[in-house]
């Protein structure tokens, strides 16, 4: 296809066609046929120059935390009988909105060049990059072909966390202990229990052979497990709650909660107002699960919240349990919300105030505390990380946000 250049040259070649032939000098008719057979040999050129390339893209890692790195490599390898003219790759991103762009030297047969780049992650979502493209330019640069040399892949974004304090654990059952109270067990908790399919992560010591060869699947001995504790995070993810960057606060403050919670060893589970319940789990693969959950919650029209809450208030629910709202969120709702501290442990609610995403807003200090165990209130003075380590200070130290975490 033609270049912009090339639909000028080509449009200039019609424009002195007709100025030659309206005011009959041949100079211009002249000039007209050059114009156009240049035009046409680049069609021609770049019809015949065959590029045979094999590409391969590496992306590391495929998941990351919003801020932190994740660097792409590319390698381009040159299948062809000739070298290769100059080429211009081009790698978007996010559909298409950013992108990597270079221009590749000529390659000898069976040779190959490599390249690398950095994306940019400062936001939560699933990302696509690619699909890479060539692009073969003739020597005048007015004609050029297009050929996709490398399918696209994904990279997810996992909202950024904060350091804080987990929460304090309050007794709940847990389904895979056996008991509904903090049991006399040793830490190791060697005493068996039953035995369970195998899944990722779990030592191969525990592996029961006899029973894996009866039903030819990897067995795991379940031992009796301590207690863990227990806790729910309540995202309120409707459209009529939410404004500017109000969810992106909200978001990030749910997965950090959820992290440090699991990251003492507590079970976790994320329900959200738009129906989505993950149930309590404690493995990273859990885990994973709602970080991927997060990085693409977006706000949803609908109002399911007194749904919710009548589920959350039906027995099999305890331990501690946390309510990330706004402040949009009216008093009624909040009322609402309370009436789940006798079944739940503890009941903390974190409350995003306006001036925590808007710089222009003040912050709102008249409107009456909730009927809950804890409130963090998250000011553009206040923090969702220093207003949750104020409120639980004393109890816990923080860590770092991502250590001991590899997604």
């Amino acid at each position: 296809m033609l270049t912009r250049r090339g639909w000028l040259l080509a449009s200039g070649a019609v424009a002195l066609l007709f100025a030659g032939r309206m005011l009959g000098i041949l100079e211009l008719f002249v000039l007209a046929a050059a114009s156009g057979a240049l035009v046409l040999g680049a069609l021609v050129q770049v019809r015949l120059t065959t590029v045979r390339l094999r590409a391969t893209r590496h992306l590391h890692p495929t998941r990351v935390f919003a801020g932190t790195d994740s660097r792409v490599e590319l390698e381009l390898a040159n299948r062809g009988a000739r070298a290769t003219p100059v080429l211009t790759v081009r790698d978007p991103f996010d559909r298409g909105r950013r992108q990597a762009r270079f221009m590749l030297g000529p390659l000898k047969p069976n040779t190959s060049s490599r390249a690398a780049y950095r994306l940019p992650t400062d936001r939560r979502g699933v990302f696509e990059i690619g699909p890479l493209e060539i692009t073969n330019l003739d020597s005048f640069g007015l004609a050029s072909i297009r050929q996709v040399v490398a399918a696209a892949t994904e990279l997810t974004v996992y909202p950024a966390l904060d350091a804080i304090v987990p929460l304090p654990q309050t007794q709940g059952h847990d389904p895979l202990a056996g008991a509904d109270h903090p049991t006399a067990l040793g830490v190791a908790g060697e005493d068996f229990y039953a035995l369970r399919a195998y899944e990722m992560g779990d030592d191969l010591r525990r592996v029961h052979w006899p029973s894996t060869a009866r039903v030819d699947e990897l067995m795991i001995r379940q031992n009796e497990m301590p207690w863990q504790g227990r806790a729910t995070v309540l995202l309120d993810t409707r459209a009529q709650a939410h404004e500017g960057d109000s969810l992106e606060v909200a978001v990030r403050a749910a997965a950090s909660v959820v992290n440090a919670c699991w990251r003492q060893g507590s079970l976790v589970r994320l329900v959200t107002t738009d129906g989505t319940d993950s149930s309590f789990a404690a493995g990273q693969a859990h885990v994973e699960a709602i970080m991927e959950r997060l990085a693409i919650v977006r706000a949803a029209r609908g109002d399911r919240l007194a749904s919710v809450l009548g589920g959350l208030r039906r027995a099999g629910n305890a331990g501690a349990m946390v309510a990330v709202l706004t402040a949009n969120v009216p008093g009624e709702e909040l009322e609402r919300l309370g009436r789940l501290r006798g079944r739940f442990g503890s009941l903390s609610l974190v409350l995003i105030e306006r001036s925590a995403w808007d710089p222009d807003a003040t912050t709102r200090s008249s409107r009456s505390s909730p009927p809950v165990t804890t409130l963090v209130r998250v000011t553009g003075d206040q923090p969702f990380a220093a207003a949750w380590n104020r409120a639980f200070a004393g109890r816990r130290t923080a860590t770092a946000s991502h250590s001991g975490w590899r997604p």
